[in-house]
């Protein structure tokens, strides 16, 4: 499929919020540094490839050089990865490009999994022709008594270099830069340092455990970083939400070292629209200005968001909001827009009593209908409907699982409601989950294996392959990939966990189906780019079953990107057989998983469960006894097991249901309508 022109950074709009001197008007908090917002990762990835790519020709055209401050993790992935598209099939050269790295683990060698020098030989130096010795990352391999001045030394390769022209930047959950962990002076220079105890959970993953995480880096300090003449910071995804907004909009401070940036001459912020969520533009816009002013309109769900917020704000239901209420609270627009509160109240009211369902899948001899998935525009009376399959029942259902575990921890009293009221119901199990499986506890069942083939005298191949994993694990270094065999028991624990789990909520045993996709089965935490045979493998079961409702995880929160590509592989497929008749009919249903709920004013379905029904989900989840206790990548700094997060998180939406004045559940699951025919150029976007 061909690809959309990439987007560059001059073309698109930048929101310049006042500078930190400016009055603010009450309630109103101001974007304190220029933020540009896409809506997908791979588009603000392409469009911050092609500023660089454009830095460097315009500089190479004058005899010079470009000095680039590069940074790891997950975030500039795919800005490499489009420099290396560049290079290889439209012949950009990045051999006038020198680079400095902003950071590596203390103590690290390069040749290890986790070694940024690793990391940029595989995402971008190993494919390009920036020249080896052009090349600097700091030296993780150093005695401690060398590493002050390798750091000096450091600073001076830098001012050599004629200083950083551009310097690409992500954001840790603390606000860190680098590694400058809050507390880190603004003047600091390249330097070793101590990892807060959040920077360390978060790289957990990559360490198979906390515990193996290094307790110091080298890093170049914030002082370094704003002598670059330009800066670039990339975030992206909901759990950076919260950390951008301090960033952005609140006070300069040595605790969110990002912050910093808004002392920067020439700095940006490019997120995504999930990383900008927070920023008040797009929270509560109304407090910013004008709608007009920033390309906004009283959407149907803009309105729900406004009207939700108002009425937490207040601590009303929505029934019981004035006019004064809007108009003290920076939302006479609305009400000039939309006409009195009582229309306005019971209008949105009533849409949200709408998403209320007992009968996910339909209630048979009754007509359903449900919200549309396209908002529509404010003034037109209560919200466009559109028919929803009332007349098929029972219906055929796909729920996807990205990992093992997802369908029950997420959606575990809908899935047991659908099989109960009779839909034949298959569940798809993307990945493996292979990685996520303790050491001891493979170990634990290899013994079994071995037990029960010596007690029945069968087979001595079972010994054999026994004696290869131990012999493994007692030599294992942290981090390290497992061998074939002990990947697959690894797999078969999580797969026979799986179709206990699934049994449980009623799923027939031939509607159990584990996908593998080949993008996870690498045996490491960092995956493979989404490939064709993804897509293939999810379309061949789409169009085996053919589906009137598919549920799907939504929840691009989680950390370890797995969700979002496994979403992205069933928006691939759709999109491949977007021409059957039965994707035109088809419902696709969102759902969130361990890590975030959706927001109330997002919610299209909201399925209530009982205390009972809340126990039953609660015992589907513990069928996954590897995962029970403490799993073993239980993701940022978040002590609960995942049955705990998804009953505080299933009991705190109902609660908010309450507050608003709608009827008290003991628990509610939210779902989010996407509709199966409108994924067209979901792969390239994200």
């Amino acid at each position: 499929m061909s690809k959309p022109a990439p987007p560059t950074m001059s073309s698109l709009p930048i929101y310049r919020g006042p500078m930190p001197h400016a009055p603010q008007h009450a309630g109103s908090v101001v974007e304190r540094v220029p933020v540009t917002v896409f809506d997908q990762p791979g588009d603000a990835s392409r469009a911050v490839a092609r500023e660089i790519v454009e830095l460097v020709q315009t500089r190479a055209a004058r005899g010079l050089k470009t000095v680039l401050g590069l940074a790891t993790g997950s975030t500039p992935v795919g800005v490499y990865d489009e420099l290396v598209r560049l290079h290889r099939e439209e012949g950009v050269s990045l051999r006038t490009v020198v680079t400095f790295n902003l950071d590596e683990y203390w103590p690290m060698q390069p040749a290890s999994l986790q070694s940024y020098h690793r990391f940029m030989r595989e995402h971008l130096f190993d494919h390009v022709d920036i020249p080896a010795e052009a090349i600097h990352i700091p030296d993780g391999t150093l005695e401690r008594g060398d590493v002050e001045a390798f750091c000096v030394r450091y600073e001076e390769l830098i001012r050599e270099a004629g200083g950083i022209d551009l310097q690409l930047l992500g954001i840790g959950r603390t606000g860190h830069i680098g590694f400058n962990e809050p507390g880190s002076p603004q003047e600091s220079r390249t330097r070793l340092i101590t990892l807060d105890s959040v920077t360390r959970s978060d790289a957990a993953s990559d360490f198979f455990g906390e515990w193996n995480v290094p307790r110091q880096a080298i890093t170049m300090g914030v002082g370094s970083i704003l002598d670059a003449r330009r800066v670039v910071l990339l975030a992206f995804g909901e759990h950076k939400a919260p950390i951008v907004r301090s960033a952005v909009e609140d006070l300069p401070s040595s605790h969110v070292s990002a912050s910093a940036l808004q002392q920067h001459a020439d700095a940006r912020f490019v997120l995504d629209r999930a990383a900008a969520a927070r920023l008040t533009r797009f929270q509560s816009p109304w407090l910013v200005g004008a709608l007009d002013a920033l390309g906004l309109e009283w959407t149907e769900t803009l309105i729900r968001k406004a009207v939700i917020w108002l009425a937490l704000k207040l601590e009303k239901p929505i029934l019981k909001l004035t006019d004064e209420d809007y108009n003290g609270h920076g939302l006479q627009d609305l009400l000039s827009t939309c006409g009195r509160a009582y229309d306005l109240n019971i209008n949105v009211f009533r849409a949200m009593q709408d998403t209320i369902t007992g009968w996910p899948g339909g209630k048979p001899g009754r007509p359903r209908r449900l919200r549309s998935a396209g908002a529509s525009k404010a003034g037109g009376g209560p919200a466009t409907q559109v028919p929803a399959q009332e007349e098929v029942f029972p219906k055929r259902i796909v729920v996807f699982s990205p990992h093992p575990d997802d369908d029950v921890i997420s959606m575990g009293g809908t899935f047991i409601r659908l099989c109960e009221q009779g839909h034949d119901v298959h569940v798809a199990y993307q990945t493996s989950g292979n990685i996520a499986v303790w050491d001891e506890s493979a170990d634990r069942h290899v013994d079994f294996v071995e037990e029960f083939c010596r007690t029945y005298g069968v087979g001595t191949k079972a010994s054999e392959i026994a004696d290869t994993i131990r012999n493994f694990l007692r030599t294992k270094s942290a981090g390290a990939v497992d061998l074939p065999e002990l990947q697959m028991v690894k797999g078969l624990i999580r797969r026979t966990e799986a179709r206990a789990a699934a049994r449980y909520s009623g799923v027939k045993p031939d509607r159990i189906h584990f996908l593998d996709l080949p993008f996870y089965e690498t045996g490491r935490v960092r995956k493979l780019p989404i490939g064709p045979r993804d897509i293939e493998i999810t379309a061949d079961l789409l169009e085996a079953v053919k589906p009137q409702q598919i549920y799907a995880a939504g929840d691009l929160s989680d950390p370890h990107g797995t969700h979002r590509v496994c979403l992205t592989a069933v928006f691939g497929a759709l999109e491949k057989l977007a021409g059957r008749p039965w994707v035109r009919d088809c419902e696709l249903w969102l759902y969130r998983g361990a890590w975030q709920e959706w927001e109330p004013h997002e919610v299209d379905m909201a399925v209530p469960l009982s205390p009972d029904e809340v126990m039953r989900k609660r015992m589907a989840i513990f069928k996954h006894e590897s995962q029970k206790d403490r799993a073993l990548f239980p993701g940022p700094s978040d002590p609960r097991e995942f049955w705990q997060r998804a009953e505080d998180r299933n009991r705190e939406t109902a609660r908010l249901y309450d507050r608003l004045g709608l009827p008290e559940y003991e628990a509610i699951e939210g779902f989010v309508l996407h509709r199966a025919d409108q994924t067209r150029g979901a792969v390239e976007r994200t």
